[in-house]
């Protein structure tokens, strides 16, 4: 596959699935939850029934792990490569009327993300990165600018999630950056803060589903960021379950472990 030749029809289909999730808020709509209590509405099947159209038509033949395929028990053989697609993380702040939803779609190969896209579509803004390739973010006027991570500074910026901040996290924070400024912020945009270099660091001690940081990742991966799991080694994908326990992303430096702060 050309990667960075995919990232322009899988562009135009974020942006077509951000656009009906936009209609779907626009007027009443019910909230139904899945078995693990997360909700789901008639826009996250919107949303990912546009972009599994896009895939099949641009990526023929490469698997794809939706989030909702997944819920419904279709769950493809997996590959060398395969998509994963997370139709609207921030379904809560979506429910809410927050504007810190996404729409997301991440290319693995051999464990690592590869391709990235990330829509905000209340800020009209797309990034995108192909791993070793280019890394951009497109504004509602289709004007793009380059990505690069910013070098350390003496103050840290740290994004953490506004649903998912947990006692483990509050642990890590207060022993290992006590002076950080911390910016909760929901869904994978963290990611693309750190891509943009407006935040350096991004730490994870709750569960993820692998949909939902897969795009983020090969964004910040292209800007020149890093993310590693628990134990410090890079993150991967095709886990069992499609689980991430936890991770750290930063702006291309490795912190310090977070698994001991799990159980301190």
């Amino acid at each position: 596959m050309n990667l960075v030749g995919l990232l322009e029809p899988l562009g135009l289909a974020c942006r077509e699935a951000g656009e009906a999730i936009r209609a779907v808020r626009r007027r009443e709509f019910a909230v139904e939850h899945k078995g693990d209590a997360s909700p789901v509405t008639e826009a996250d099947r919107a949303a990912e029934a546009i972009i599994l159209a896009a895939l099949a038509r641009h990526a023929s033949g490469v698997p794809v792990v939706a989030e909702e395929e997944v819920a419904a028990g279709r769950i493809p053989e997996l590959r060398d490569a395969f998509f994963l697609v997370d139709p609207l993380d921030g379904t809560r702040e979506f429910v809410r009327g927050g504007d810190d939803y996404t729409v997301n779609i991440g290319l693995v190969r051999a464990g690592s993300p590869v391709l990235g896209l990330v829509l905000a579509p209340e800020q009209g803004r797309l990034w995108a990165g192909v791993v070793g390739g280019e890394a951009w973010v497109e504004d509602a006027e289709r004007e793009r600018t380059p990505l690069r991570v910013r070098p350390p500074g003496e103050l840290l910026k740290v994004v953490a999630s506004k649903s998912h901040m947990n006692e483990a996290t509050r642990r890590f924070l207060t022993a290992e950056l006590p002076g950080a400024e911390l910016v909760s912020v929901g869904s994978s945009l963290k990611f693309c803060l750190l891509a943009e270099g407006t935040a350096d660091y991004y730490p994870r001690l709750s569960p993820t589903s692998e949909w939902d940081t897969a795009a983020g990742h090969a964004v910040l991966m292209a800007a020149g960021g890093r993310v590693d799991g628990l134990d410090g080694k890079p993150l991967g994908y095709g886990k069992p379950a499609f689980l991430n326990p936890g991770f750290a992303a930063t702006a291309g430096w490795q912190g310090p472990r977070l698994d001991r702060f799990l159980t301190s």
